[in-house]
Order: C-alpha cells, then sequence, then structure tokens
C-alpha cells in the first residue's frame, strides 16, 4: 500500500510523518499492494483536521477527525477506518486481501454495528439551473445538500454545504 501524506495550512514535520506512516501502514493487513492511502493534514485555526482516504480497486474508505492535534488525530481516524471496513465487512471483503479479517482488528473494539438499510427513496425533477442557482436553492430550502441538472451542460451537479459554512459543488465523472 502507498501511502501520500499531504498538507495544508501547515508543515508535518519528521517525527509525525514517522508516526503517521508508521500507524498507517498497519492498514496494509486489508488492503493489497496497489490500494492508496492518501492522508490530509490541515490546519484550521487552533484545530488540526486529518483526513484519511484509502482507494482500492475503484472503491474507498474514507473517515476524518478535528481535534487539537494531528498526533491525536490520527489515533483517532483509524479506528473510525477499521469500523468502516467491519462495517462493510460483506460488501468489500471480494476486494481486500484473502485473510483480511483472519485477525482481530487492530485499532477499534468490536460492537456491535449498525447495519445500513435503505428506508426511504424518493423521486424528484431535476431542474436546469447554474451553480449560482442551485446555491440559493440549497439556502432556500435549509439542507445540506442540494441535486440539480446544470444548465450548459445538462449533467447532474449536488451543491453542498461545508462544515465551515461555505458551498461546495460535485461534478460527477464516469468511471
Amino acid at each position: 500500500m502507498r501511502i501520500e501524506i499531504s498538507e495544508k495550512n501547515c508543515k508535518a514535520g519528521e517525527k509525525l510523518i514517522g508516526v503517521v506512516e508508521k500507524k498507517v501502514a498497519k492498514l496494509e493487513k486489508y488492503f493489497d499492494d496497489d490500494a492508496v492511502c492518501s492522508v490530509y493534514m490541515k490546519q484550521e485555526n487552533k484545530l488540526s483536521k486529518t483526513e484519511l482516504t484509502v482507494y482500492y480497486k475503484g472503491n474507498m474508505v474514507r473517515a476524518e477527525v478535528t481535534g487539537d492535534n494531528f498526533y491525536d488525530n490520527i489515533d483517532q481516524v483509524l479506528p473510525k477506518i477499521e469500523r468502516q471496513i467491519y462495517k462493510h465487512k460483506s460488501k468489500i471483503e471480494s476486494k481486500l486481501k484473502k485473510d483480511a479479517f483472519a485477525e482481530k482488528q487492530m485499532f477499534f473494539r468490536e460492537e456491535t454495528l449498525p447495519e445500513s438499510k435503505l428506508v426511504k427513496t424518493k423521486t424528484f425533477k431535476l431542474t436546469p439551473m447554474t451553480a449560482e442557482e442551485a446555491a440559493e436553492q440549497l439556502d432556500l430550502l435549509g439542507h445540506s445538500f442540494y441535486v440539480y441538472q446544470d444548465f450548459g451542460t445538462g449533467e447532474v451537479r449536488v451543491v453542498y454545504l461545508r462544515e465551515d459554512g461555505e458551498i461546495g459543488l460535485l461534478i460527477p465523472q464516469k468511471a
């Protein structure tokens, strides 16, 4: 597994990079050599945000943590990733290493994990509009996201409310 570390508004020292690489490398138990683990560390005011995303065989597992320092964050984000792996074990097992689940978990204690299930389906009409108009609709509705049809391209787009209060735009690409 390849580990990529990137920083924003901060500079990770050699000691922190070494700790992150050592702890994240333990995830190799689950993933083949072609997997890529991206660790993104960002300083936001006095808070440190760590995002960990593992890309493997066209899929990904992602978790993020915000805390006082990056050392504590890495200790908190790894159990989240492992919890997601175990929660979706039956769905992703064929894409992980053969004996990934032979040993016990490394980062979290297995509890009874609730099984996610689809409980509601909604249908709606896509309205052609610009991203700015979609952002206005998002604000008017008070939702955390809004799906719309791009006026210029006819493609489906999503605007969403970010944790920092700003608005983001998702543009899907075909695999």
